[in-house]
């Protein structure tokens, strides 16, 4: 049974930092590219980074990009978010999932819980 349990969300003030861990298990994820997304309440699941199987290739939505970094430990089947000068329209709860390729919209369906990620102005 493949589980991702993200984890490292918080309450943060305006400019702030955290960084996101997702560890997944269940099975090996180090051929798959990775991505982040986040939700907010009433609104759509939206796409943050991505990241190619080897890490050397990344992508991010344009409004992250610049402040947030992904990355990834194939060893640790582990991909991480590092969120730099925090907005509070980062507010949301993140997700990260395994990617059908280095694409920002076709994925698999293995959501976790998420991580609650709060902006303070």
């Amino acid at each position: 049974q493949v589980q991702m349990v993200e984890s490292g969300g918080g309450l943060v003030q305006a400019g702030g930092s955290l960084r996101l861990s997702c560890a997944a298990s269940g099975r090996t994820f180090s051929r798959d590219a990775m991505g982040w997304f986040r939700q907010v309440p009433g609104k759509e699941r939206e796409f943050v980074a991505v990241i190619s199987w080897s890490g050397g290739n990344t992508y991010y939505a344009d409004s992250v990009k610049g402040r947030f970094t992904i990355s990834r430990d194939n060893a640790k089947n582990t991909v991480y978010l590092q969120m730099i000068s925090l907005k509070p329209e980062d507010t949301a709860v993140y997700y990260c999932n395994a990617m059908r390729g280095f694409t920002t919209t076709s994925r698999y369906d293995y959501w976790g819980q998420g991580t609650q990620v709060t902006v303070s102005s």
